[in-house]
Order: C-alpha cells, then structure tokens, then sequence
C-alpha cells in the first residue's frame, strides 16, 4: 500500500478543475506534489516543483525517475466545434502525450509503483439506456475510438510492470468550472432547461469523490485497468436540469431542441451533450470506495453553495 506521507507523486494537468481538488488533497495527506507543465507555464506554488514538457516530444527517462506515483490529467478541452484541427488536437494531446509519458517511465531508472492515466465514459459512446461497466465494449465514433488510443497509449507503462489505472471519467461537478460552470449562468438568468429529449443519461461524479477515488486508487494496489469514475446514481439530462433548477430556485421551462444542439455545435453537440451513457462505478464499489456524494442534488448543492 502507498504511504502518500511523503510520497513524491507527479501530476500532469494540475491546473483544471480536478487538478485543483485534488492537489490540496494530496498535500494534506503529506504528499510532495510536482507538477508536469507545458514549458513555460507557471502555475506551481512555493510548495511544489515544477518539471516543463511538451506532450508532442519525447520525454526524458531520467526527468520522471524516482516518483513514487504519476497521474496524468493532460488532454486538450473537447468543448468546441470538431473541425479538423480540433479533432487532431483532442486527439495528439490525448494519444501523443499519453505514449510519450508512459514510454518515459518504462524506462525510468526508478519507475512509479502505479501509473493513473486519464480516460472517459465517452469510451462507451452512445449506448442509450444501457447500463456501462468496466467490462462493457467500447462505443463507436471519434470520441469512443480517441478514448480506446488513449488507454492504449499507456501499453508501455503496463508491460514495465508499472501498475496502471485508466480512470473513465464522467461529468465533474466543480465549482471551478467543467461543464457546470457553464450551465449555470443559463440557469441563473431562468432560461435553463432540457437539452434535446432529456432522456439521455448523464454520469456524473462530485469533484471532491474525483479526488477522494484517485487517492483511494492510488492507495489500493489490487485496482488496476479501468475504473469508472462516476457516482453510483446517474441522471437522465432532464433529472439533472430539473434538480439543478430545483438547487438555484430557478424555472427550468425553456428547453434546447436537438436540432439546436446540433447546429450550434455539430459532431460535439451530437456527442457530448446529446449523447447518452448509464455507467456504474462497479470497481471502485467493489473495491471498498465509499462516495460522500453518491446524489445528485447533495452534490449539487454542495458544489453552488460552497
């Protein structure tokens, strides 16, 4: 079992919404946190180190040795229109940056004990009422095929003997930001409301649990390979907003047509926000996690009110 007291762990992609939960957590826990950061970027704090990179380039052996555990957040934002260019980006920061850091520890003098690596639930792509585990097959389309590579990516790091983690993450709820950042100013105002039909399923996940199951992870060395990192009750979109609604004391009467969705934001909209997946977190319930926000509106709330 890792002894995070004292523990060296580095962490790219610190600087997101998850990065921001889960770094103080670490921290209190007694962790020497560094960060992986694009070079020239300088977001560490007096209490952390810093090593620079570019997730395009191969990465020094010698840069990554001697950490006691690496997690890896990096990936381009996939909000946005998929042009071409778009598409290649979400797909090099996932693929690229994945490969070069996992090859980088492989090769490691002194390896890390476990290796977590970023994933999603848009691996299942659209799968409609079904229920997801981990041992569900992969989905169909850009988003399931760019997770299905990006888990592949991290080949290296396995096949070292590198205990290695893919956590599926679904939506994080955070006060800085993600995807409840920016439907809250809809919501706020009184115009929220459904997206499309509203039947299509939303796993979602507190970010304070996103950061409590990757520590637990970290700490569980019987978890490795995938892990569904959404609560255990996921909503339909029409659940979510209505609760969401109930949470800001707004009305949520004022629906967005598919059709709309699709125009605004093509193959993203179709996908991200349109698209349905029921996913259990069946490995980490299994493995002894207990949520502190397994509903929706305790979450919810937690998260606006804070």
């Amino acid at each position: 079992m890792l002894n995070l007291n004292g523990a060296r762990i580095l962490v790219s992609g610190a600087s997101g919404p998850i990065g921001a939960a889960l770094l103080p957590s670490l921290k209190s826990s007694g962790a020497r946190v560094t960060r992986l950061a694009r070079k020239g970027a300088k977001y560490a704090a007096a209490d952390e180190q810093q090593i620079p990179w570019d997730p395009m380039e191969a990465l020094s052996p010698e840069a990554v040795s001697g950490f006691d555990a690496v997690i890896h957040l990096a990936g381009e934002s996939i909000v946005g229109r998929w042009t071409e260019e778009k598409k290649r980006a979400i797909r090099d920061s996932r693929v690229k940056g994945t490969v070069n850091l996992s090859r980088a520890l492989a090769q490691a003098k002194q390896k890390p004990a476990v290796f977590i690596s970023s994933s999603a639930i848009g691996y299942y792509g659209e799968r409609g009422d079904e229920v997801l585990n981990e041992q569900s097959a992969p989905g169909r389309g850009f988003l399931a095929d760019v997770c299905g590579e990006w888990e592949a990516a991290t080949k290296p790091a396995s096949d070292a003997g590198i205990r290695t983690v893919l956590i599926r993450t679904g939506v994080v709820l955070s006060p800085k930001g993600g995807a409840l950042g920016k439907m809250l100013t809809p919501f706020k105002l009184g115009v929220g409301g459904r997206i499309g039909s509203g039947r299509q399923w939303m796993s979602w996940i507190d970010v304070e649990d996103m950061a409590g199951g990757i520590q637990f992870v970290l700490q569980n060395e019987l978890v490795r390979g995938p892990v569904n990192m959404a609560a255990p009750h996921p909503a339909t979109n029409a659940e979510f907003t209505k609760t969401l609604a109930r949470v800001l004391s707004r009305p949520a009467i004022f629906p967005v047509p598919a059709i709309a969705v699709k125009l605004a934001f093509g193959e993203m909209g179709e996908t991200a926000l349109l698209g349905s997946q029921r996913v259990e977190p069946i490995r980490l319930l299994e493995s002894g996690y207990k949520f502190r926000f397994s509903e929706l509106e305790p979450s919810l709330r937690h998260v606006i009110e804070r």
